[in-house]
């Protein structure tokens, strides 16, 4: 068994997309980054990417570890700047594995998001490949919309697709949301709110004519879109704003034709996860992120 990995997502794509789909929620983040990269056309061609340039790669386990019919690739990964490596389903060993060669290559990574098991042997690993310590940064679950059930009563006001005419309000926001939830802080904002107004990926709940919330959904891959970045000035929160925004860009994406609509939350805020559970989400699976940094001298 062994991983390989690329610079190229067109060749990401061509090893591990089949893979990827067969389990195309539990690989929402890696599907849907991926589509924006190849879109855009940010990631070069060739296996030797720039240490500080996105990475990708595919885990094929040895013949006699597969089932009859069973997909050449068995897990996949994804290494994007300023982002922790995200893992799909893998064992241990596997992720061990990976930590292994990554340390050997030179990469820093800033952590790793997988499934508990994966996340602490990858962890442990590269600890004793680089000397990094580990601390838990971030629990999360993820969430499938089974039936949208918009609040009763409504929240005042109505929704909106956002303009570019809205980017300089889209950038603050976002850079608001990013502090708040702890995502890294050097986030090129402009470029995301650019990304998201190219094809209609963000909507914005107004009171009295006044932009009051935002939320922004993904590209559309295999039939699913991922909501993201919910947020609502704090002078403005206690009023159902999130919930109105949320309703909003979930039936759009519906009435889109996507069969999928998901989102991600941080189990540690109850208020959203109560929020998107009363609005129709159920949960799917749950991970953690793990941040690595070097040892404090004693």
């Amino acid at each position: 068994m062994a991983w390989f990995s690329t610079g190229a997502v067109d060749d990401f794509l061509a090893e591990a997309g089949e893979f990827l789909r067969t389990e195309r929620v539990r690989n929402t983040v890696i599907l849907t980054v991926t589509e924006s990269l190849r879109v855009s056309g940010q990631t070069p061609a060739g296996e030797s990417p720039a240490r500080d340039a996105p990475l990708f790669g595919y885990w094929r386990p040895a013949p006699s570890q597969r089932a009859p019919g069973q997909s050449q690739v068995g897990a996949a990964f994804m290494l994007t700047p300023g982002f922790p490596l995200l893992l799909t389903h893998v064992a241990g060993q596997a992720a061990a594995d990976l930590a292994g060669q990554l340390a050997a290559s030179g990469r820093l990574l800033q952590g790793v998001n997988a499934a508990e098991e994966a996340a602490w042997a990858f962890a442990d690993a590269w600890r004793r490949h680089t000397g990094d310590v580990t601390e838990v940064h971030r629990r999360m679950r993820l969430f499938r919309l089974a039936k949208l059930m918009p609040p009763q009563p409504a929240p005042k006001g109505t929704s909106r697709p956002a303009t570019p005419n809205d980017r300089a309000l889209l950038i603050d926001w976002l850079g608001a949301f990013a502090i708040e939830v702890g995502d890294p802080p050097a986030q090129d904002h402009g470029a995301t709110a650019d990304e998201r107004l190219s094809y209609g990926g963000i909507t914005l709940w107004e009171a009295d004519g006044v932009p009051v919330s935002v939320a922004g959904v993904t590209r559309a891959v295999a039939g699913m879109v991922r909501v993201g970045q919910v947020y609502t000035p704090p002078a403005q929160r206690g009023r159902g704003y999130a919930a109105g925004a949320t309703v909003a860009v979930s039936r759009a994406a519906l009435d889109a034709g996507a069969t999928d609509v998901l989102l991600y939350t941080d189990l540690a805020n109850p208020t959203s996860n109560a929020l998107y559970q009363r609005l129709g989400y159920r949960p799917v699976e749950d991970r953690l992120f793990l941040s690595f940094g070097p040892a404090k001298p004693s």
